[in-house]
């Protein structure tokens, strides 16, 4: 089992998966990263055994609610594109071979997924309030990422939707 820890939640990815934490990368904080002046990471990247490539997002809101301007839509979408964007660079110009490596086993999917994992406070209250509703949030990835990902998923740990892996 490979466990990756994300903002305080361990995603525990099943034995033959691979998954690294994308937003760490020496690649995309230290080349990839300091283009365009905005470029933006997912969370994390996965591959399962059947070459399907995994984009996660992870946002937990149940400590600090959000305050971020942007639409969330608009952020995930941004994220993936440009960790998209990022992929085929990262294969060849990354100084870390496992980065390297990882890029060129993504760069070899059959098919492309997206997640956003949204924790939100379980009780709805002034101070922490459950304003994201995640039905609405995936219909609208579902248009924003159509070409890349017809069918996004938002899941929480309460709701995994029947994705392989666990969030503790």
């Amino acid at each position: 089992m490979t466990a990756v820890a994300v903002d305080g939640l361990s995603f525990d990815f099943p034995a033959k998966w691979s998954a690294s934490k994308y937003d760490e990368w020496s690649f995309y904080r230290n080349q990839f990263g300091k283009m365009r002046g905005g470029i933006k990471a997912v969370d994390l990247v996965a591959i399962d055994p059947s070459e399907t490539v995994w984009l996660i997002e992870v946002k937990d809101y149940r400590v600090h609610q959000r305050t971020k301007p942007i639409d969330l839509g608009a952020e995930v979408q941004h994220k993936v594109f440009d960790t998209l964007a990022a992929l085929l660079p990262a294969k060849v110009n990354a100084n870390d071979s496992t980065e390297s490596g990882f890029a060129r086993d993504a760069l070899r999917a059959r098919k492309l997924r997206v997640v956003l994992h949204l924790e939100q406070p379980a009780k709805h209250s002034f101070f922490r309030p459950r304003a994201i509703n995640p039905a609405d949030i995936e219909e609208k990835l579902k248009v924003l990422l159509k070409p890349i990902d017809a069918h996004p998923i938002v899941a929480e740990k309460a709701d995994m939707r029947s994705l392989a892996w666990s969030v503790q």
